[in-house]
């Protein structure tokens, strides 16, 4: 029966979903929304710059450009993506809690906390059906360890959380571009007058897990010029990362 409500729960949302890995994956299993969803915002060819409206950061932390949207819990958004050089740059693609990118495919079978299969998980599990041998470790956020902004930037720098992708999208307008170089994306525009900006490289992780239902899938965020929304993606699946620091933590 598991398996069953499993499959329907994929057929439901796969149709809806933009293909965010690099490699050819096996069709699997995508989310649900679980979030917040929206309109995107404005479509069409509409320039926009990022941090502080004139296309760069407003400051730097352990080497990485940030701009400050005046959130209220003070986070602080990286300007690119971990592996990228520019704000248009997708950057590398990672699995959920995995911290270097691969050069073959990114499904079940190369993942790194499972036996092959998405029921025989071996780290991030509070179910004992989707664990290996009936495992459950009950971690529902990422450890440093398994961070790939951590480990890639540093201490201080991090994957935002769940609740941290909802403040961005709550506490923002958001119009979809065009950039002069044809690059496609969102734009998030704070009341201060900064704004960030997430090419559209498919899905952006966040680093919790999808506590409570089936812990296979982790929250992340999806975009394209009609939505915007948190919901589910297999751990699998390569996605890229947008870096937070949080100055309250540090």
């Amino acid at each position: 029966m598991k398996n069953t409500l499993r499959f329907m729960t994929i057929l439901l949302f796969a149709l809806a979903m933009a293909s965010c890995t690099k490699d050819s994956n096996d069709g699997g299993g995508n989310g649900g929304n679980n979030g917040v969803e929206n309109n995107g915002g404005n479509n069409g060819q509409n320039s926009g710059e990022n941090g502080g409206g004139n296309g760069g950061g407003n400051g730097t932390y352990n080497g990485h450009e940030y701009v400050d949207l005046g959130l209220p819990s003070g986070t602080l958004w990286a300007t690119c993506n971990v592996g990228a050089n520019t704000l248009e740059e997708y950057g590398d693609y990672f699995a959920w809690g995995e911290t270097t990118i691969k050069t073959g495919s990114y499904d079940w079978s190369t993942y790194k906390y499972c036996k092959g299969s998405y029921n025989t998980l071996t780290k991030y599990c509070d179910k004992s059906y989707y664990g290996y041998n009936g495992f459950t470790d009950h971690l529902a956020v990422l450890l440093p360890e398994d961070d790939a902004v951590t480990v890639n930037w540093g201490d201080g720098w991090s994957t935002p959380s769940r609740e941290q992708w909802v403040e961005l999208y709550n506490n923002t307008t958001r119009i979809w571009t065009f950039k002069p170089s044809g690059v496609e994306g969102e734009i998030f525009i704070a009341s201060n007058g900064n704004s960030l900006f997430l090419p559209a490289a498919g899905a952006y992780w966040s680093s919790s897990l999808y506590v409570g239902g089936d812990c296979s899938m982790a929250f992340c965020l999806h975009f394209n010029s009609e939505n915007c929304l948190v919901y589910i993606m297999r751990r699998d699946f390569g996605c890229s990362v947008r870096p937070v620091h949080s100055p309250a933590k540090y």
